[in-house]
């Protein structure tokens, strides 16, 4: 199933656990250092990208591309409610989430998307990249990344999940 970003509400709804997607146009990527930090800017009621419909996938953006690190990090797991209740519909990463998480990506119409970790594959999807805040992190930066065809296997969605 093919997904164009700004992913809309009446999208989330048709995706299956376990459905194979492949996401088009335009990605954010987040991790342990900036998305703690962006939810505290969004909490302050200042938004530095528009979060409506948005994909975040859970990656440093590096010179030997990008990969999947675990969700269930505590600096990003416990930001995932949060992002996804002000409108981020698609979360991209790899591993287990807890009962809660689950719960609040299924109430406020989310999806979280698992990736294989394969970065050669991952980095030749991207098409431009630019910093968009936190520049002073780095790698781990919140990047907009222009995509063709990241691909995912749909872990939750619906109410429905692999865990």
């Amino acid at each position: 199933m093919i997904i164009n970003t700004p992913v809309k509400k009446k999208d989330i709804k048709k995706l299956k656990v376990g459905d194979k997607v492949s996401i088009y146009g335009y990605i954010y990527t987040g991790r342990d250092a900036a998305l703690p930090k962006l939810v505290k800017y969004l909490k302050n009621k200042k938004e530095l990208f528009n979060i409506e419909g948005s994909v975040i996938m859970h990656t440093a953006v590096t010179p030997a591309g990008i990969g999947p690190t675990s969700s269930n990090k505590k600096e990003i797991e416990e930001n995932i409610p949060y992002l996804v209740k002000k409108g981020a519909r698609i979360h991209i990463g790899k591993g287990y989430l807890k009962k809660e998480t689950v719960d609040a990506i299924n109430r406020y119409c989310g999806a979280f998307v698992i990736t294989p970790p394969i970065s050669a594959y991952l980095t030749d999807k991207i098409i431009s990249k630019e910093v968009v805040a936190f520049p002073e992190e780095g790698m781990e930066a919140i990047f907009k990344l222009k995509v063709e065809g990241i691909p995912g296997i749909v872990a939750v969605a619906n109410g429905k999940s692999l865990f």
